[in-house]
């Protein structure tokens, strides 16, 4: 019996000969990552214990994305305890403020992720990785601590769920239009503790950024993780940046999956997530018409150069709707410099958008865009939860970039080819 993609990594870093569903295994990782919420609580854990020097300061990377810059006194002192562990132990990969770009958009940017990793992070949205062909997956602070520690991770094996998108993605659909209605099919809970293993002619020919959307959304099915083999477009786009040597795994064609789930990408339009989960999801064109206060466009999920680039095809020339906000934040630095270098930031400007250093800010109610009672958001960012950007009665309709921007000009929520 073959193996999956999944399998595979984890037995080769679990120094077995094969790995099996269900089975517990003790495995090393490549990177771990901590947030500046989540990484403080890992540290006193990590310094309780009495422990006096992490497995290997090139393996750990600390960001603090998710307040930054500090929105208060708390937040700053969370930022100060990830500079000063890492200024101890000597981190190769810490990045703040300057440096810093949300995270799961900043780690591949800078090849410290690669095919064939396996990559644990006390963040949910560390599937992210998946895009790449590596098993990435988020743990709980307390694994982040014994990970600084020992340098490995203690899982077991997940069943895999396979997903083939047979012919081409429509215009305006993207790769996170195709994970909103994969979550829509299947719930909120469809995969929950799977590998979310991603096929068909219409992923192959995705662009990496449409890919990085997919598989940061797999845990909102409940997934353990999303993975997409790696081919020439993950090559393409890790050359130059990835200068450690890595593997490559694909899985066989007798490999075991737990269910198989088949659509036609050129049936999917571009998709909206209703309040108040990810799964509650529509057409576009069945939800049109709908008023909102506010925009964004940025994130983990859709904060990348080509969702930047996507965008601002809308708002060219254009003014946002003088009834809502608009708010865009470039994922790292490098990307909102290739924004400049292109014209995209004076596009954002000159429509009246507001452009954010990069954080994560908004997506988690952290700041840069909190919610009144009653407000709605259009947004592309991952989760759309009661109170998840502000006030308990405030609402989040997730949607792609070019929904994001079209609906920007309309004041409400349009389709794409409607503006």
């Amino acid at each position: 019996m073959g193996m999956t993609i999944t399998e595979k990594i984890i037995a080769a870093h679990a120094g077995l000969k094969e790995a099996r569903p269900g089975q517990f295994v003790y495995a090393n990782v490549d990177m771990c990552l901590g947030n500046d919420i989540t990484a403080p609580i890992a540290i006193e854990e990590f310094e309780k214990a009495g422990i006096q020097k992490v497995f290997d300061p090139d393996k750990i990377a600390l960001v603090p994305d998710h307040f930054t810059p500090n929105k208060d006194i708390k937040s700053a002192q969370q930022a100060k305890t990830l500079r000063e562990f890492a200024e101890k132990h000597h981190l190769k990969h810490y990045f703040e403020i300057g440096r810093m770009g949300i995270e799961h958009a900043l780690l591949p940017e800078k090849g410290i992720v690669a095919p064939g990793d396996l990559v644990i992070g006390a963040d949910s949205h560390t599937c992210t990785y998946g895009a790449l062909g590596a098993f990435s997956t988020g743990v709980g602070s307390t694994d982040l601590a014994a990970c600084f520690a020992t340098g490995k991770v203690w899982l077991k094996v997940p069943e895999s769920i396979k997903f083939v998108f047979h012919g081409k993605v429509r215009n305006w659909t993207s790769g996170k239009d195709l994970i909103l209605y994969t979550i829509g099919k299947i719930g909120v809970d469809g995969a929950l503790y799977k590998a979310m293993e991603f096929v068909g002619s219409a992923i192959s020919t995705l662009p990496i950024d449409d890919r990085f959307s997919i598989c940061n959304m797999a845990i909102e099915a409940g997934a353990k993780s999303g993975i997409i083999a790696s081919d020439e477009i993950t090559e393409e786009y890790i050359k130059g940046r990835v200068k450690k040597k890595h593997v490559t795994y694909h899985s066989d064609p007798d490999s075991v999956y737990t269910k198989t789930y088949e659509f036609n990408a050129d049936e999917i339009s571009p998709q909206i997530a209703l309040p108040n989960l990810p799964s509650n999801t529509k057409p576009v064109e069945d939800v049109a018409g709908i008023k909102i206060d506010q925009v964004i466009i940025g994130s983990c999920t859709n904060g990348r150069i080509s969702d930047l680039r996507v965008a601002a095809q809308f708002l060219k020339g254009k003014k946002v709707h003088p009834s809502l906000r608009v708010i865009i934040i470039p994922a790292t630095q490098d990307i909102y410099k290739q924004a400049l270098k292109e014209g995209l930031i004076e596009t954002f400007i000159d429509a009246e958008a507001v452009v954010s250093t990069p954080t994560c800010g908004p997506c988690l109610g952290g700041h840069m865009g909190i919610l009144a009672a009653g407000e709605r958001a259009l947004s592309t960012t991952n989760r759309n939860f009661v109170g998840r950007m502000g006030h308990p009665t405030s609402e989040i309709y997730l949607c792609s970039p070019a929904v994001a921007a079209a609906s920007a000009i309309t004041g409400m929520i349009t389709p794409p080819d409607k503006v």
